[in-house]
């Protein structure tokens, strides 16, 4: 990594070891025949090929332990984006058997995510240090522990501290996945598998809360955690036996890395995005956006944050080095990722609740309403990602996702009281795939990186960013719906008394959900109550067709980057 900081000229697309030094290259690539060039964006060209002729070898075949490694990391990955999506629709279920106070179940469902996020970053570092195998070792056995703690709680503080270990192994699972997956694979043909990455990862995503409502609804919550042993026990076997890396010198890793790894940064990351993030999370729920409690601690994260991005300029080897901000198209990615993570997570989030707020419809029927959702777009971008070097590059993919990004979260608008089943299978459909289509925004993060040994770095950076982008989008959903809903069930003209006397507390609204099915009110009444839910969802889906649309706004802003890299990294898969 130490050479990184110099390249940075035209030639940079490819790493410094991959060429000759520059005064070789003049004094050379004009005289002799048969002697290579190298272009601005870093391409080698040979006479015969700038003359026209192809001389290029095909692509070897990947090997069978290849095939088994990616279908191990696939699997892994399953089970952690599963998991993540899993809890929520259980949640309710798990407070009332285990007597969980509101606080509690917030903390519950923040842990996962938080510890996730902050991991992130922390997991890449550790792996360009130590090697990918051993942090991703570890982090499967937190996720495993932590899920085999929450399937055997009996109380909330026990599933909270099972939560934490999925969180701190998820986020490494999350992330060592990928950067495993660019080791593997040059940046050529890396388009083809994201796009066979995001099957099960996709699928995951969007079947966790049908996976949650059925185990809720006819077993037990336990099974959310008991699951995860057998389906972590398909992908682990094949990650151990078949993902065949290029170690680390040991010696090197304990003598040298562990004294070059950036404590200081680590420490500051987490502790700044921790106390940034739960104020964030518990703003406008807990206590009001106004108050010391949430101002306080928000302010004081950004000061960590501010204090951690001007300590990264000094660090040997920095978790998050200044050079990986150098490139226009990595900064605008981020950009983008952070707008997809705050549709993406919010939506997840609430569309759900829309089929049984609105629809009246139970938590399972509300998933399978979503299948053909998952189906469709699932097919379409794993499709649209492999055939990205057919098609020439990513910039006018990504250009069409925010596009049918922003159409389908403004269609989401159109459900009524009572929707058509046309209307409930077929509206989501758009937004999915504009959402499993922009999982592609990792490639030009990858590719806008000048040394091939920082792409690790690069995507735990865009994943944390991605993820954070949730949070925020998960708050700013909450804070419109409670506002929302406040408002208008005061101006409805609904008498709120007897078993409507909660929703006089719009932090009731979500909680009261599970009753509106068998509300013993006049269809009047609870015509009324049904259009103050629609009302808040609607006005969720109006702000997230806003953020598509400035995503699609920032997408104008990325440079078409050369895919045709063949670099690996020092880690690279060894056949």
């Amino acid at each position: 990594m130490g050479h990184s900081e110099a390249n940075t000229g035209p030639g940079a697309e490819i790493s410094a070891a991959a060429i000759p030094e520059e005064s070789d290259l003049e004094r050379n690539s004009e005289k002799a025949e048969g002697v290579e060039t190298v272009t601005e964006i870093g391409e080698r060209h040979s006479p015969e090929e700038r003359n026209g002729v192809d001389n290029t070898e095909p692509t070897p075949k990947k090997s069978l332990s290849f095939k088994l490694a990616f279908i191990g990391l696939a699997a892994t990955l399953f089970v952690f984006q599963m998991d993540a999506t899993c809890l929520g629709i259980a949640l309710p279920a798990i407070a009332g058997e285990l007597k969980g106070s509101s606080l509690e179940s917030f903390w519950a469902s923040l842990a996962y995510t938080l510890c996730g996020l902050v991991m992130q970053p922390v997991w890449a570092s550790i792996s360009n240090a130590f090697g990918r195998k051993p942090p991703l070792y570890v982090s499967m056995a937190l996720f495993f522990i932590g899920s085999i703690v929450f399937a055997v709680a009996r109380n909330m503080n026990t599933i909270i501290a099972g939560r934490v270990l999925q969180g701190l192994g998820g986020g490494g699972i999350d992330v060592l996945a990928e950067v495993i997956l660019a080791d593997m694979t040059t940046l050529e043909e890396r388009s083809k598998y994201l796009g066979l990455m995001a099957i099960p990862s996709a699928v995951g995503n969007i079947m966790g809360p049908t996976v949650g409502a059925l185990f809720a609804t006819y077993a037990t919550w336990r099974w959310i955690g008991w699951i995860n042993l057998p389906l972590l026990g398909i992908g682990t076997p094949l990650v151990f036996f078949f993902l065949k890396l290029r170690p680390i010198p040991f010696d090197a890793t304990l003598a040298r890395n562990l004294n070059r790894l950036d404590w200081i940064g680590m420490a500051l990351v987490v502790i700044g995005i921790t106390i940034f993030v739960v104020p964030l999370s518990w703003a406008g729920s807990l206590f009001p956006w106004a108050s010391w409690q949430t101002l306080l601690p928000m302010l004081l994260g950004v000061a960590v944050l501010v204090v951690f991005v001007w300590y990264e300029a000094k660090p040997a080897a920095p978790i998050i080095p200044h050079r990986l901000f150098h490139s226009k198209t990595g900064n605008v990615t981020l950009v983008g990722g952070f707008i997809h993570g705050m549709v993406l997570v919010s939506l997840l989030q609430y569309l759900p609740l829309l089929y049984q707020a609105v629809e009246l419809e139970t938590a399972i029927l509300s998933a399978v309403s979503l299948l053909p959702t998952v189906i469709i777009s699932v097919v379409v971008a794993a499709v649209s990602m492999m055939m990205v070097p057919l098609f020439g590059g990513y910039v006018w993919l990504l250009r069409l996702s925010w596009v049918i990004l922003t159409l389908g979260s403004g269609l989401l608008a159109l459900f009524d009281v009572g929707s058509s089943s046309a209307m409930r299978y077929g509206l989501p459909i758009l937004w999915g795939q504009g959402v499993a289509l922009l999982r592609l925004n990792l490639l030009p993060m990858q590719a806008s990186v000048k040394n091939v040994d920082d792409t690790g770095l690069a995507i735990g950076q865009f994943l944390a960013i991605r993820m954070f982008g949730g949070l925020v989008g998960l708050t700013i959903s909450s804070s419109i719906f409670n506002n929302v809903f406040s408002t208008s069930i005061s101006d409805a003209t609904v008498q709120l008394t007897g078993a409507l006397l909660p929703l006089k507390d719009a932090s009731n609204a979500v909680n009261f959900i599970d009753k509106l099915r068998s509300l013993e009110v006049s269809p009047a009444t609870l015509d009324q109550v049904l259009r103050v839910y629609l009302k808040c969802f609607q006005t969720i889906f109006y702000t997230m067709t806003g953020l598509s649309g400035l995503g699609l706004v920032t997408s104008m802003f990325l440079d078409e980057i050369d895919l045709k890299g063949q670099d690996l990294g020092n880690q690279r898969f060894e056949e």
